[in-house]
């Protein structure tokens, strides 16, 4: 079968910043195939569009711009915050737990949740980056397509792959 739109796409990859020689983010290799239900939105669609009509067997590598992946670098998303918002319940700010490069989890007046990772930690504020991860960054991804199969009714309506390598319920 050949992936197309509501195809349980299994597939080995490793996927590295900037080019092909780059700095390796992670891969699959080794472990379990990564698994998804093609053309649901469950991946970035410049990843999908260079997977669209190859077959299990097939070997990819192709190299995916900010544009295509994750966005590019949102300058409104890096936003100072009050040193304040991070005070205990006793108004105390422990600057040891503010971590240039730590992850964050955030939420609005409206409930709201937001990640983001600490940027710098001033006197008054921090600065805080809420962009995905990888925004700004072109991405390389090469692997092998290990299996493409029909996804079933049942992972149609939950929106995830059942069975070996997926969700069990």
């Amino acid at each position: 079968m050949t992936i197309q739109q509501n195809a349980v796409v299994s597939l080995h990859y490793a996927l590295k910043e900037g080019s092909a020689e780059g700095e390796l983010i992670e891969e699959t290799f080794g472990g379990e195939p990564l698994q998804f239900i093609f053309g649901v939105g469950q991946m970035i669609s410049g990843f999908e569009q260079n997977l669209s009509g190859k077959n299990a067997g097939d070997s990819y590598s192709f190299l995916l711009s900010p544009e295509e992946a994750y966005g590019p670098l949102d300058q409104e998303a890096i936003v100072e915050v009050p040193i304040d918002n991070f005070a205990d319940e006793n108004g105390q700010v422990n600057r040891d737990f503010l971590i240039v490069g730590a992850p964050i989890h955030m939420s609005d007046e409206d409930g709201h949740n937001y990640r983001g990772i600490i940027d710098e930690v001033k006197l008054q504020t921090v600065l805080v980056n809420f962009n995905h991860p990888m925004a700004g960054k072109s991405l390389h991804f090469s692997g092998e397509i290990i299996e493409v199969r029909e996804a079933t009714e049942s992972e149609l309506d939950h929106g995830h792959v059942h069975g070996p390598g997926g969700h069990h319920h």
